[in-house]
């Protein structure tokens, strides 16, 4: 099984804790050991030193005084030897080798042996008597250097003890720091088994969270609060969907079982099937208009790249709704005029969105305002400029608590339409996804009984091609 955060974290903290120790071990051991080189270098040239200034002093017979000079240092040994290397003198002999006794040299800058259990180091000079002027004399000294062997060895695994001591308890120390640091992961994981549709409501505590772990706890918030809002959302509009859905199809089952009661003539039967059809339309009409909507959600809508001349395709639509304003008593008038980037199609859809919805709730002998102006410069200027598209429509103030949701899907500022049967409630939503994938804004006001929808679009640029606007034809 992969290793867990905290173990990971533990298992480094003792990695380095080890590693750093053994570096400072290894130079702190190379210290010491160089520091005791050079001591033992430093006795043994005082040792040749001090036997060569006796056998100098003594003569021909310097034998007691190397006895003498030497009593009760066991840690010494002497080879007095002659040219030939016969051995004429010996103080501590056992701290020689056998071929060193047999008159093997030693190396005149040092060298390392064992014998008998136990580490000498040892040189050989070539002296020659001062007054007597002879034979050289070949002069060798051991010194036994085991207790600093010993004091090395026991330094070494003194350091390797407190190095496996200090890596285990740096591991539990870290181990310590990192469960105690991934408290706000725990408490993350805890709330993520308790979320469920109906528990989004929860949120992590900011409180104790270290700095480098409440960027993550207020993202995880920020996600729940977004999720939280999406099931909402997607709740509303499954109960809303389900309630618009419910009433055609009562309707379509309410007149097959009245149809089917009885035996009807041939235009009865006809009459209701022209009644289900309206049914089916709507049902058609809803669904066609929920498909648009999730194709804008997935950014699916064609790319808006036409110049579209936007006045005309207004005057085509109140050319299209001059009939029913004539029935409502309601007149349209049109001002300004502008070219967009975008697609014919949907801007038509979206304009006749909107003039729908102010014919529905304009009363009698009033007027619908269609305004097209710039808000940056004129037509002429680069295409980043915007243009603003209004339909203003006298009737019912619209509360500001549902102006702010009218754009969302199924709702309506007013129930009574729904009794009606005006309407599903997705022109405004339908609008809006409209004109956010030409890259516009649209916005809503409504006060002292005067309510306008303002479209933002950008402008097209001067020397584009204008899309035909075929005038008369249905939105």
């Amino acid at each position: 099984m992969p290793l867990s955060l905290t173990a990971r974290l533990a298992l480094l903290f003792a990695l380095l804790t080890a590693g750093l120790l053994i570096v400072v071990g290894i130079l702190l051991g190379r210290a010491v050991e160089h520091h005791f080189d050079e001591l033992d270098a430093h006795e043994l040239a005082a040792k040749l030193t001090l036997v060569g200034n006796l056998i100098r002093e003594a003569g021909t017979e310097p034998e007691q005084h190397l006895d003498a000079a030497f009593a009760g240092q066991d840690t010494v040994g002497l080879l007095l030897r002659a040219a030939d290397g016969s051995v004429l003198h010996a103080i501590q002999p056992r701290a020689f080798t056998d071929a060193q006794r047999a008159g093997a040299a030693l190396n005149a800058r040092g060298e390392t042996w064992h014998e008998a259990g136990r580490e000498f180091i040892g040189r050989e000079i070539e002296l020659a008597p001062a007054d007597t002027g002879g034979e050289p004399l070949r002069v060798a000294v051991a010194l036994d250097i085991s207790h600093h062997a010993h004091f090395l060895d026991d330094v070494r695994r003194g350091l390797w003890l407190g190095i496996s001591a200090a890596a285990l308890v740096a591991a539990l120390l870290g181990w310590l720091a990192a469960h105690r640091g991934l408290a706000p992961l725990r408490r993350v994981t805890s709330t993520a088994r308790r979320l469920s549709a109906d528990g989004l409501s929860l949120r992590l505590d900011e409180a104790g969270a270290p700095a480098e772990v409440r960027d993550f706890v207020d993202a995880f918030n920020g996600m729940l609060a977004r999720l939280e809002a999406s099931f909402t959302r997607l709740s509303d509009f499954s109960a809303d969907i389900a309630h618009e859905l419910r009433t055609p199809i009562s309707n379509l089952m309410t007149q097959t079982e009245v149809a089917l009661s009885r035996a009807r003539s041939s235009e009865a039967y006809r009459e209701v099937l022209a009644s289900n059809l309206e049914e089916f339309e709507r049902i058609a009409r809803m669904v066609g208009d929920m498909l648009f909507l999730a194709q804008a959600e997935n950014g699916r809508l064609p790319r808006p790249v036409e110049t579209v001349q936007l006045d005309d395709e207004a005057r085509a639509l109140i050319e299209f709704y001059e009939a029913l304003a004539e029935d409502r008593g309601v007149n349209i008038t049109l001002a300004g005029q502008a070219r967009v980037t975008g697609d014919r199609l949907m801007l038509r859809r979206a304009l006749s969105n909107l003039l729908s919805n102010a014919l529905r709730h304009t009363p009698a002998g009033s007027s619908i305002g269609i305004t097209i102006d710039t808000e940056i410069g004129d037509a002429n200027e680069a295409p980043d400029g915007m243009v603003t598209l209004s339909v203003s429509n006298p009737g019912e103030t619209i509360p500001p608590d549902q102006l702010e949701r009218i754009f969302d899907r199924f709702h309506r500022a007013n129930s009574e339409h729904t009794r009606k049967g005006e309407g599903a409630g997705l022109g405004l939503a339908i609008t809006r996804s409209i004109v956010l994938a030409h890259g516009g804004a649209i916005r809503a006001a409504s006060a002292d009984g005067q309510t306008r929808f303002t479209l933002t679009l950008p402008r097209a640029i001067a020397t584009g091609g204008v899309s035909p606007s075929h005038t008369g034809v249905a939105p």
